[in-house]
């Protein structure tokens, strides 16, 4: 852990360039190995293919971004990179926001119970 996985309306992939918003919200986490290791990261999207938004009459998009970590972090740790992660967010989508109706959004979900994992990767890092 921590996964961001990013949801997004296919609607936006002309104008977003996706990469761009999966390195920027990786560098976030990454800038933060005190609280998240390295070879734990792992940041994906996926495009929502069918969606209604609103009143379903205009060509609306969303990205939605979720955090899900274990636990162990303070309060104020996770508003830090929330806070981070959508500033990100927010500027690199800024001129399509500008553009067109776009909504954004985060969330972080921390797990405390049942997770299982088993990562080589951190040894790379070690």
């Amino acid at each position: 852990m921590p996964h961001l996985i990013i949801e997004y309306t296919k609607n936006l992939e002309q104008d977003l360039n996706i990469n761009d918003l999966l390195k920027a919200m990786h560098a976030e986490l990454a800038k933060r190995t005190d609280i998240f290791p390295l070879g734990g990261i792992r940041v994906r999207a996926y495009p929502a293919e069918n969606y209604i938004i609103a009143d379903g009459q205009e060509e609306d998009a969303f990205i939605h971004a979720a955090l899900k970590i274990g636990g162990g972090r303070s309060d104020a740790e996770k508003n830090d990179a929330g806070k981070a992660l959508f500033a990100a967010m927010t500027k690199t989508c800024q001129a399509i926001y500008e553009q067109r109706y776009l909504g954004l959004s985060l969330e972080i979900s921390e797990f405390t119970h049942g997770t299982y994992k088993k990562n080589n990767i951190h040894a790379r890092f070690s």
